[in-house]
């Protein structure tokens, strides 16, 4: 039986993450000591090393849902599993492709700055008017720091 930090540290998960999985159901509720700390056993385990490495490999907590109750069930086929790993695929080579039109444009940009004057300058310049963007890289969302 393991702790709740023994599981997190067994997974890379943080122990928020574990608890927030219990409240949406992906984790079943771990069974509790007499003195109410969360037990859980090899099977919380691999059930939770199963939804951390789908999402480093970029699945939503919904097509985890679905996977989970996919591998629950052995017996039936895969072609679901695979559909869902289809449309992850679809999704990162969109995600690829518009960090390539990034990279296309912002290399552009920096090639054809000549490093004088502010006025000038053609980063300035493409960053005031998308207009002057040879590519399309608008389409994802703000990135925040």
């Amino acid at each position: 039986m393991y702790t709740i930090g023994t599981l997190a540290r067994k997974t890379g998960t943080k122990v928020q993450t574990i608890r927030y999985y219990e409240q949406i159901g992906l984790m079943p509720e771990a069974g509790r000591t007499a003195g109410g700390q969360r037990r859980y056993d090899e099977a919380a385990l691999d059930r939770l090393a199963f939804i951390r490495h789908g999402r480093q490999l970029g699945f939503g907590l919904d097509a985890i849902r679905e996977l989970l109750a996919l591998n629950d069930q052995p017996g039936q086929s895969c072609s679901t599993s695979d559909s869902i790993a289809r449309r992850q695929l679809a999704q990162v080579q969109q995600r690829l492709a518009r960090l390539r039109a990034l990279e296309t444009e912002l290399q552009r940009m920096i090639d054809s700055c000549d490093g004088h004057r502010g006025s000038d300058c053609r980063v300035l310049e493409v960053l005031r008017d998308h207009a002057e963007c040879l590519t399309d890289h608008g389409s994802e969302a703000p990135v925040q720091s």
